[in-house]
């Protein structure tokens, strides 16, 4: 049954260009629009990000165990999320949690700054009014959107992922373990991964952002539950279940790919970890860290998109 709710934000008139009274009112009202997206994206992704990194981190700890061809990771250390976190607050400390959360930080105000802004810039170059927007076009804009902002992120991703792996094994700041990096392993050593993190970005883009647009209109015009946080928090939940499902075996072989250290070449290529990875353990394998992957998902994604919606109702 379609919605009649006057307040819906996919409602016709909604979308309706207000009459302005000065010409030159209606331009900085423009110019404003375009910047705030990006803005707020990368707000709401730094939250997102400090609220769920002890979950991120474990997820990271889960999935480059195992491996037969590195003797540093062979050894299966860790039964599940708990006990990893267990283990380590009890082995290495808590602080050993938040092992990576400033490269992380920088990731999300980077990455998370340019994904939701080309996102919705895209979408308006394609379609002038949301209500016109289709699922189709929200996933082709979603795939460019995360290729673009996860290429230019990638070397702060392989320096969060160093950190995360090693926790208090790895020595030195975040800016000192960046030069060392670059020094040993040159700038290939900082874009490590890439084409596996675009393709990554990719299908989460690809598949979370459209899958929140779509579950968050179909919430609005189906079942009237208007725009509140209510529906932002079912949409939300809806898409970062989505995106853990599509996401998590290129996941594992990207995070394997990234931790690959300079001199211990364990992989020659991301087809290579791939192939090794399901017959040294099969395809179980590529779900590794699934639970961990989901469960900072779907918080991510809900701190996310309501910290978003709520900056979105801010004036500025």
């Amino acid at each position: 049954m379609a919605c009649t709710n006057e307040r819906s934000p996919y409602a016709k008139h909604a979308y309706n260009p207000r009459p302005s009274q000065k010409s030159d009112g209606t331009s900085v009202k423009m110019s404003k629009s375009k910047w705030k997206p990006f803005v707020f994206g990368g707000l709401a992704s730094v939250t997102a990000e400090c609220g769920t990194f002890p979950i991120d981190l474990t997820k990271t700890r889960l999935q480059v165990q195992g491996q037969v061809g590195d003797s540093k990771y062979t050894e299966i250390r860790y039964r599940g999320m708990l006990h990893a976190i267990n283990r380590i607050c009890r082995e290495e400390g808590i602080r050993a949690l938040y092992s990576g959360l400033a490269p992380a930080m920088l990731r999300q105000a980077s990455y998370g700054t340019i994904k939701i802004g080309t996102y919705q810039s895209f979408k308006r170059l394609l379609v002038d009014r949301p209500e016109d927007e289709t699922l189709l076009t929200n996933v082709l804009c979603g795939v460019l959107s995360g290729v673009i902002s996860s290429s230019i992120a990638n070397p702060t991703d392989v320096l969060k992922i160093r950190m995360q792996a090693q926790g208090s094994v790895i020595q030195g700041s975040m800016m000192g373990n960046f030069i060392n990096i670059y020094q040993q392993e040159g700038t290939r050593g900082l874009w490590k991964g890439v084409s596996l993190t675009a393709q990554r970005a990719a299908i989460v883009v690809g598949v979370e952002l459209p899958a929140y647009d779509l579950a968050k209109k179909r919430l609005i015009l189906d079942c009237n539950m208007g725009d509140n946080i209510y529906t932002h928090f079912l949409s939300s939940f809806a898409c970062g279940l989505a995106g853990a499902l599509a996401s998590n075996p290129i996941d594992v072989v990207r995070t394997r790919m990234m931790n690959q250290r300079h001199g211990s070449v364990t992989y020659k290529g991301t087809l290579d970890c791939l192939l090794q990875t399901l017959r040294s353990e099969g395809v179980t394998a590529l779900y590794k860290g699934f639970f961990p992957n989901w469960l900072r998902l779907g918080p991510w994604n809900i701190i996310f998109f309501i910290t978003y919606e709520q900056l979105k109702k801010m004036e500025v």
